[in-house]
């Protein structure tokens, strides 16, 4: 479910396009608001917890290239990218300040830990920070702040990029307090992989250690792919579970309030 969610067609129309987001664009068309859609869209995948949309706003991504051109739509940034041959400089929402949901701040706030990732940076991690409030409620949160370093860089989007420019990119579009900890993973992609990726122009990312502890953030590194996928290079869900886990026990203090325990990062 998980791939077929994330498959991204190649070609005509819908190119760019993911599945999953179609299969939610066409639940709102049938919803009162873009927050029952996505309510919908929980049922119908049986999801286990709450997920919240940031904004119910009508919002365009638009990125803007280092070479002073920008295009509109978060569908056409990978094929626009590729075809100026140069980076993303930032991205922004149109309108540039739409209302957050007040429920994202309300979890963020309550949470114990936030986890940044994995997931594409320019189209799925860094947009959510670009609605006012969420990144100031991500760096003042008393949670543990974690960032999910890719396994590979992504066409269209991060070709070349160092873990430490990911961050780079993650602060200049949010603040740069919002990250306690770094998890990144460590297991050797197989040749065969990396040569799939390799025709997408796409490779491991480097992780750069000095350069991401320069910046404040602690990284630790472990073996968190799943060597089960023999032709693509995904994050193993139980053991990114387990990692993260790990880091809370190790990182956070254990207290108990009315509404139960909680684990605040330790200073």
């Amino acid at each position: 479910m998980e791939d077929l969610l994330a498959y991204r067609f190649h070609d005509g129309s819908l190119a760019g396009q993911s599945f999953g987001n179609l299969l939610l664009a066409a639940l709102d068309g049938i919803s009162d608001s873009f927050e029952e859609a996505v309510e919908r869209m929980n049922q119908l995948l049986a999801v286990t917890g709450q997920v919240l949309p940031v904004t119910s706003e009508n919002v365009n991504l638009v990125a803007e290239m280092e070479n002073g051109t920008s295009v509109r739509g978060e569908s056409k940034i990978f094929s626009f990218k590729r075809s100026q041959h140069c980076r993303i400089q930032r991205v922004r929402m149109e309108p540039e300040a739409p209302p957050v949901l007040p429920k994202v701040i309300d979890a963020l706030r309550e949470a114990d830990v936030i986890v940044l990732g994995p997931g594409s940076l320019y189209t799925s991690i860094i947009p959510n920070l670009l609605v006012p409030g969420v990144a100031d409620a991500v760096a003042e949160s008393q949670a543990l702040r974690i960032y999910v370093a890719n396994i590979m860089t992504q066409e269209g989007e991060t070709e070349g990029y160092t873990l430490s420019e990911h961050l780079q990119a993650l602060f200049d579009h949010g603040r740069p307090d919002m990250v306690d900890l770094c998890l990144a993973n460590s297991a050797d992609i197989p040749e065969e992989v990396r040569q799939l990726y390799r025709s997408e122009n796409a490779q491991p990312l480097l992780v750069d250690g000095d350069a991401v502890r320069a910046m404040g953030v602690e990284l630790i590194c472990e073996p968190l792919s799943d060597e089960t996928k023999r032709y693509k290079a995904r994050h193993d869900s139980m053991k990114l579970a387990r990692a993260i886990l790990d880091v809370v026990e190790d990182r956070c203090v254990r207290t108990w309030t009315d509404q139960g325990v909680r684990y605040v990062r330790e200073r």
